[in-house]
């Protein structure tokens, strides 16, 4: 090993960290400030937590004032110490992403179609699946590291996965919508696929890349066997807590950026993932700061966060259509989002379906994820107890996500190959 690998990576993570330790220090901080508050009974309280908050005032009113704030005052101090700790120890530790690369059997401009059937021993007649991600983080969660990877995983069982590689918008994307994305960079690697395999693949997209895979499936019914879709957002007012109104005040105050850079940067597209819970990060430092660091949760840690601060920007057309259209106007349920000036629409969908709604997803709330599947003809939908990047990555995801997703994907690779007449809807299954 050479003396370069030796060494920690440099990581700039958790990005944008101002921000992240801006909303730690003043959550912290106004506890202190609010106390008076508390014991006066001036506090306006949520009713859901009316109970609690009397309870917590019977217990201040039987503390000492002084040594109650104190108190108070040093785990405030604990919390950002331990908080800082765990960013330091992540910033420090050793890990670094060493995994054989798929080959890339097509390209366009920064787009690549990754072949994972090539890492494994095949024999001729998987089901080719076609991996949709999303356009904001890089591909390879779903290929992290040797012991968390769906693709290989699902190469190692009789499917041939294929990965589209969005990459870093270039040049030539500058300017892309998300039709030039679907029309053009997508329906491309299905040809690619097609040419590759000689039979139909099924399509599998998550989070926003089952939006794509979703409008590819309609434009392309003939050449592909089946749909998949992996907390995959719908209807983006279903759930009125979710921070809707966020992603479109972030558009407009974007603008002028998004005009002068022609993109969405990387920490404004973080920062407002940030908003769903802007105490996360501290938590999972501190969290992190009491592993220990030769741990394989600490290195699957470590991993994740790497990937999460390695994101990507959105080119400016494709911010202003999902910020503004589909957060705004819910341009997907109000039946008025169009790909190359045509609506997709889930109702036309003849296919083979499956959607998957982690019941415990935090960023595309279940309500958005089975509005799809309650819109498309004959779907069977999946309620997994788990959650959104959990699905792809946790200790559970192999029984609760990825054998009911292998199982359904071979399914459709031995079916008829006749176009599929309609079907009952399926039964919902929760796991």
């Amino acid at each position: 090993m050479t003396e370069a690998r030796k060494m920690a990576p440099t990581r700039l993570g958790p990005r944008p960290l101002p921000l992240h330790l801006t909303a730690a220090t003043l959550t912290w901080t106004t506890s202190l400030g609010a106390l008076p508050l508390l014991r006066q009974g001036s506090l306006a309280w949520k009713g859901d937590l009316g109970a609690q908050a009397a309870k917590l005032k019977e217990a201040l009113a039987a503390s000492e004032a002084d040594a109650f704030a104190e108190t108070l005052i040093a785990q405030a101090r604990l919390r950002a110490m331990a908080m800082l700790d765990g960013i330091l120890a992540y910033r420090r530790h050793p890990y670094t992403r060493d995994l054989a690369p798929a080959p890339a059997i097509w390209s366009e401009g920064t787009t690549r179609l990754l072949d994972y059937g090539a890492l494994a021993e095949t024999s001729g007649t998987e089901v080719p699946v076609l991996v949709v991600p999303s356009l904001v983080n890089r591909a390879y969660i779903l290929d992290l590291d040797a012991e968390t990877s769906l693709l290989r995983w699902l190469a190692g069982r009789g499917m041939r996965p294929y990965l589209v590689d969005w990459g870093r918008p270039g040049p030539a994307e500058r300017g892309f919508t998300l039709t030039d994305y679907i029309a053009g960079r997508l329906e491309g690697a299905l040809d690619a696929v097609r040419a590759a395999r000689k039979t139909r693949p099924v399509v599998v997209g998550y989070c926003m890349g089952g939006l794509l895979a979703l409008a590819l499936a309609l434009r392309r019914r003939e050449d592909l066997a089946g749909l998949v879709l992996l907390a995959t957002p719908w209807d983006f007012h279903a759930d009125p807590d979710h921070n809707a109104t966020a992603a479109v005040a972030s558009a407009t105050a974007l603008s002028p950026a998004l005009d002068a850079l022609g993109e969405m940067p990387v920490d404004a597209i973080q920062a407002l993932f940030a908003t769903l819970d802007p105490l996360l990060v501290a938590r999972k430092f501190i969290k992190f700061s009491r592993l220990d660091p030769a741990s394989r949760q600490a290195a699957l840690f470590v991993a994740l966060e790497d990937w999460l601060n390695d994101g990507v920007p959105l080119t400016a057309p494709v911010a202003r259509e999902c910020l503004q259209g589909w957060y705004g106007e819910n341009t997907p349920a109000a039946g008025r989002w169009r790909v190359a000036g045509r609506v997709v629409d889930p109702r036309a969908l003849d296919m083979p379906c499956l959607n998957v709604v982690p019941a415990t997803d935090r960023i595309v709330p279940p309500a958005s994820a089975a509005a799809l599947g309650a819109a498309i003809p004959g779907a069977t939908q999946l309620e997994p107890a788990i959650g959104h990047i959990g699905m792809i990555v946790s200790g559970g995801a192999k029984a609760r996500i990825w054998s009911p997703l292998a199982e359904w994907l071979l399914a459709q690779g031995s079916a008829p190959k006749a176009r599929p007449q309609a079907r009952a809807r399926q039964k919902v299954k929760k796991s």
